[in-house]
């Protein structure tokens, strides 16, 4: 391996990829991260959303944040971007998924996942710090209500996150590393780890994985992007970056080993782009950016514009309550001064077409002009407001390709496309719409959603998965159950796109397992 810049060249420094860098770091490699962006330190976080530079991805138009929207045909994705990848703009929540996961039939021949996986779980949890919520809030209150009426009030709980719940606001040496790791502060609930946790108390990978393996001599390189990824001819692969912004220079390197490990929206492109080169990757498998999936979320918001008491008290995601076997739903916060979302979003109305949503919001304006107008008009919407998050394990995919924009008509972009015979995803869910009613009619307050969804009918997803999914083989994969590359020794899938059923809960913890798994099966160095 002395022949290459570095042994293994990991691309992406989320959940994947920095679990990677750790382990193999542990085992005596070169290891180089590459991230496209910044490094944040606590006090760089945005006080809140409205500081889009800082909050917001999207270089050319000067944003430089932690947190993007892609829009596509059939689902808008929100997703992290920073050295941590997504843990720094995630809700902390840390759930396993039920047995229907792991015995999907689109992966559960491979291996057995649920035993296999276990020990897994337990090592991911230890590294980000998994504690149960301590405090439960008005939300929580609210939720438990309602899973009372529906008879199931022992299907909900608070949640797991990783959080250091500490003395609020105290500063204390390591408490999960043996003072190997940084100093923790202890959760003030201030409501904003959505945004960039500015307390010090999240969790985020920089704070763990990362952490760690730069202690051990990996290098991670920020603001940087990989551009084109492929075979040499004496072994090994050729790496190709361009700064993410600024004057920087165009870099190549070398590796005997990569990881792509971008997420799905970093990984995927990469990938498909690299398949079109003779030069790239020609020979990966036809199934590329195919079975694409999302936890099946509905996201409605709650404003209630007459509510006294400060919602924004907690952490993001502080409860659960599942509603069957396979549909469960949480109350989500963001922190004070974190408003942005005003700005997108219109009356919630679940009906099939869009003069069909028009007409129903158009009817609850109608019987309720003076709430509508306080909610629409509010101040301070962070602080009478919250969203709930309403997730399915129930399977439906997607495509990724390169290509045209049906609604933009650009080209060579990332699109969506529908399997054959499938039905686009929803944006609306009846029962994630009930409980979104009875949840309003208890604080007072009116359900809204992204203007995409009620104008256009396009679903919301924080957690998008696949599109480099298990196979036994190239016809059937992306990826083998290791997570290696079908037809190219040395490449490897480790994040969030070789997730390949749905969890149908919050990915993140599933993802490192995933990545402690994989890491096992790499030899120490010589």
């Amino acid at each position: 391996m002395s022949a290459h810049d570095f042994d293994w060249i990991i691309i992406g420094s989320g959940f994947g990829g920095s679990v990677s860098a750790l382990r193999l770091a542990e085992r005596g490699y070169k290891v180089l991260v590459i991230e496209k962006g910044r490094r944040f330190e606590a006090r760089d976080f945005p006080k809140n959303n409205w500081d889009l530079k800082n909050w917001m991805w999207n270089p050319a138009l000067g944003m430089r944040g932690i947190f993007q929207m892609s829009f596509f045909d059939h689902v808008t994705v929100l997703h992290g971007v920073g050295v941590g990848g997504g843990s720094l703009t995630y809700a902390n929540t840390l759930p396993t998924p039920t047995a229907r996961f792991f015995e999907a039939d689109s992966w559960g021949h491979l291996a057995r996942w649920q035993s296999e996986l276990a020990p897994h779980y337990d090592t991911a949890r230890r590294m980000l710090g998994a504690a149960p919520n301590p405090r439960r809030t008005h939300h929580d209150e609210v939720l438990l209500q309602i899973a009372k009426e529906m008879g199931r009030e022992d299907d909900f709980h608070e949640t797991t996150v990783g959080v250091y719940f500490g003395e609020p606001g105290k500063k204390v040496p390591d408490p999960y590393f043996g003072g190997d790791g940084p100093d923790r502060v202890g959760c003030t609930f201030c409501g904003a780890c959505m945004t960039g946790c500015r307390v010090g108390a999240k969790n985020t990978l920089d704070r763990n994985y990362l952490y760690l393996a730069e202690k051990r001599g990996a290098q991670v390189r920020s603001e940087t992007e990989v551009v084109h990824v492929g075979e040499l001819a004496g072994g090994g692969y050729v790496v190709r970056t361009k700064p993410s912004f600024g004057r920087g220079q165009p870099e190549t390197l070398s590796a005997r080993r990569v990881v792509f490990a971008g997420g799905v929206l970093g990984t995927i492109p990469l990938l498909l782009a690299m398949k079109e080169r003779p030069d790239g990757l020609p020979r990966l498998s036809e199934r590329t950016g195919d079975e694409v999936r999302t936890n099946n979320e509905s996201l409605i918001g709650i404003i209630a514009p007459d509510e006294t008491r400060d919602l924004t008290d907690g952490v993001a995601i502080t409860s659960i309550f599942h509603t069957d076997e396979h549909s469960h739903v949480e109350p989500v916060r963001y922190g004070k001064g974190s408003d942005f979302f005003r700005t997108l979003s219109l009356p919630h109305a679940n009906a099939p077409t869009a003069l069909a949503r028009i007409a129903g919001a158009a009817s609850g304006l109608a019987r309720n002009p003076g709430l509508w107008a306080r909610a629409i008009l509010a101040r301070q919407w962070s602080r009478k407001s919250m969203v709930l998050l309403y997730m399915r394990t129930l399977e439906s995919t997607l495509k990724l390709r390169l290509g045209r924009n049906l609604r933009t008509g650009f080209r060579k972009g990332l699109v969506s496309e529908l399997p054959a015979d499938a039905d686009p995803p929803s944006a609306f869910i009846d029962e994630a719409t009930e409980i979104a009613e009875r949840f309003a009619e208890k604080l007072g307050g009116v359900p809204m959603t992204l203007l995409t969804e009620t104008l256009m009918g396009i679903p919301s997803t924080a957690h998008i998965l696949g599109g480099a999914c298990m196979g036994e083989d190239a016809g059937s994969g992306v990826i083998d159950p290791l997570h290696r590359v079908h037809g190219y020794d040395g490449l490897y899938v480790i994040d969030g796109a070789a997730v390949s059923a749905n969890p149908g809960v919050n990915p993140s913890l599933t993802i490192t397992a995933l990545a402690e798994r994989a890491m096992t099966h790499v030899p120490a160095a010589g």
